[in-house]
């Protein structure tokens, strides 16, 4: 009799405990994160505004990538920003965008992925010239389900026209940081 009292509580307490096992072994070595030949999508974007939201930016980058290796990634980004900039007599909108080539090396096997990579490509739009742009990029992906992840990302980007001007440009970069999530498939 006594026993029978007691086995709702430890159904209870089993069927509490049957999600947490299915977790630990989703987090397991060889069950989260991707397998060579994966393909990857990832929205992340960005946005800053003064703090009378006179001069507000906002953008959206897509990545779609294959994987070399289970650590390595190569792939294109798009990316689309919009500014809207005000001043003395000058009320503006500027349309800019990007599309680069990535290659991202990550690192470790568990759920959170630091990585660290490089990006070359085009950028043009209202507020810039024309021109080529390259980048070092470094960021963290954290894998909350198997194949789903979140992702946050760091570029310092420089523009250029020709092998000479990269060089000469590399110091007066900019920074850009993007915050999104994606998937392997």
């Amino acid at each position: 009799m006594n026993m029978l009292k007691k086995a709702p509580l430890v159904a209870i307490m089993g069927a509490t405990l049957l999600p947490a096992v299915a977790m630990a072994n989703m987090h397991g070595h060889s069950s989260i994160g991707p397998n060579q030949g994966d393909r990857e999508f990832s929205l992340s974007g960005t946005g800053s505004s003064s703090k009378d939201f006179d001069n507000s930016s906002f953008g959206i980058s897509a990545d779609y990538g294959w994987y070399l290796s289970d650590r390595t990634l190569a792939g294109i980004r798009q990316s689309i920003s919009y500014a809207d900039v005000e001043g003395e007599g000058l009320t503006d909108d500027f349309w800019n965008g990007s599309t680069r080539g990535f290659v991202d090396y990550h690192f470790g096997q568990n759920a959170a992925r630091p990585f660290v990579g490089a990006s070359l490509g085009a950028i043009y739009g209202d507020g810039v010239n024309d021109t080529g742009i390259a980048g070092l990029e470094a960021g963290l992906k954290y894998y909350l389900l198997p194949t789903t992840f979140i992702q946050a990302r760091a570029e310092y980007q420089f523009l250029f026209d020709s092998g000479d001007s990269a060089s000469d440009n590399f110091d007066d970069g900019a920074w850009a940081y993007t915050f999104g999530m994606g998937l392997n498939f």
